[in-house]
């Protein structure tokens, strides 16, 4: 997420960021060896930590709590599936040194490799009262070969987002079931052509929607293999969903992200979508009119009573291995800081904290701005959703979103039929993950 706030920050660090990450691979306070053979370092106690730009105030506040802390901050590429940051890791395991102390993933994916190549240090052994600060469901993700490997930032999961405003105008029921929601997009886009139910351009649908209906494409069977089974009925259900309301006009070709998204936002209806759409999508990217959007519940599918609702982002916090003494110590005080101190997670933060302690300081917050046509029942969603999300999908060495953008989105933005996008999809996903060095299997 990033708001207009985080973008002014980012303007006002991105000279400094070119010159710091050239700084950042020569510097004592960076790290040393381990993975690549070299003994673990101790700068004396300056650290050096990675953010993207929305998460420059995160720390920019840390060193105001702790001015005792030396640390120098780099701001990098906040592009999710960028391979930047992968490209500087890579030098600094060549060369035995250079890795910052701490860092902000910029795609939750990133600490696949990170974890692979022995950066990530083991949270779990590290700062256990931290990992025991969230809910297992919440940090899920970060459990890697048999240890947290990560923090999370902030909870993503999804709920059902509605314009209440049109519904009460319209007289439509909102949807608790995924079959409901496909049948009220197509009535939608035929009785009120223009409105939209969803959006299928941007790296998060996927995970709104396939990760959502448990659809394996992420499932490590191991550190070597996956498991990818489009031909699985949750799979199926998904994509024939998904085909019938694009073919019914109900989804916009956009992506949420998308300067276009901002002229498409009053045309949504409703759709599934992650907490931190109300704030950072309607209200500071979109200015949707106060009291128009509301959120419930998620939705169900056939045969089953349980909600379940995908995830889109929550970033991951890493700290290195590389490291030990004061450097460790000041790196695992940042860590404590930037996940679990109201100074960042309650009064800056924009997105749901994932560290259990912080999220009812945060959503008492947010009641504050009244933005939502019944703030108090919208609110009351965001972390009881945590627990909807399937927790079998693991971040790996490719890019699932990635491969969705360049094949469904791009060619749903040039016409070509859904039938067609899923094939380029599927096919594509598969020669991905074997070429990051993984078995595909369909069972396992």
């Amino acid at each position: 997420m990033k708001t207009s706030r985080w973008r002014a920050a980012a303007g006002a660090v991105a000279a400094f960021a070119v010159v710091g990450l050239a700084l950042a691979g020569c510097s004592g306070g960076s790290g040393g060896g381990g993975a690549a053979g070299g003994a673990q370092t101790d700068s004396g106690g300056k650290i050096t930590v990675w953010v993207d730009a929305p998460r420059v105030p995160a720390a920019d506040a840390f060193k105001k709590a702790h001015p005792e802390i030396p640390i120098n901050i780099v701001q990098i590429d906040s592009t999710v599936g960028a391979t930047t940051t992968r490209q500087h890791f890579a030098q600094f395991d060549a060369a035995g040194k250079g890795w910052p102390d701490a860092i902000f993933f910029p795609s939750n994916d990133d600490v696949a490799w990170a974890a692979k190549t022995g950066y990530t240090a083991d949270m779990s052994k590290e700062t256990p009262d931290l990992t025991k600060g969230y809910t297992k469901k919440a940090l899920a993700s970060c459990f890697i070969g048999g240890s947290y490997k990560c923090l999370r930032n902030d909870a993503a999961p999804d709920v059902f987002w509605y314009n209440k405003s049109l519904f009460d105008q319209w007289g439509y029921t909102v949807p608790t079931t995924w079959d409901q929601y496909e049948q009220l997009a197509v009535k939608i886009a035929k009785e009120h052509p223009g409105y939209v139910s969803g959006f299928t351009g941007d790296a998060y649908a996927p995970n709104r929607y396939l990760w959502a209906s448990d659809c394996p494409t992420n499932v490590a069977v191991d550190a070597s293999t996956v498991r990818i089974d489009f031909a699985d009925e949750k799979c199926t259900r998904a994509e024939k969903m998904l085909s019938n309301m694009n073919a019914a006009g109900a989804l916009s070709t956009a992506g949420i992200f998308d300067a276009d998204a901002a002229t498409v936002g009053p045309k949504l209806a409703m759709s599934p979508g992650a907490v931190w759409w109300g704030d950072y999508l309607f209200q500071q990217t979109w200015k949707l009119p106060k009291g128009t959007m509301q959120a419930a519940q998620g939705l169900t599918w056939p045969g089953s009573s349980e909600v379940q609702m995908g995830d889109e982002g929550g970033g991951l916090w890493g700290m290195s291995s590389h490291i030990k003494g004061k450097e460790l110590a000041n790196a695992k005080e940042f860590m404590k800081f930037v996940v679990s101190d109201p100074a960042w997670q309650v009064d800056l933060s924009t997105g749901l904290p994932a560290y259990t302690s912080m999220q009812q300081p945060w959503l008492d917050k947010q009641k504050s701005d009244d933005f939502y046509a019944d703030t108090n029942s919208t609110l009351a969603t965001f972390a009881p959703a945590i627990d909807t999300v399937p927790t079998d999908y693991s971040y790996l060495l490719y890019d699932t979103g990635g491969e969705w953008t360049s094949t469904i989105a791009k060619d749903l933005a040039a016409g070509q039929s859904f039938d067609k996008a899923w094939s380029d999809f599927t096919s594509d996903l598969v020669s991905k993950a074997k070429a990051a060095g993984y078995k595909v299997v369909t069972k396992g």
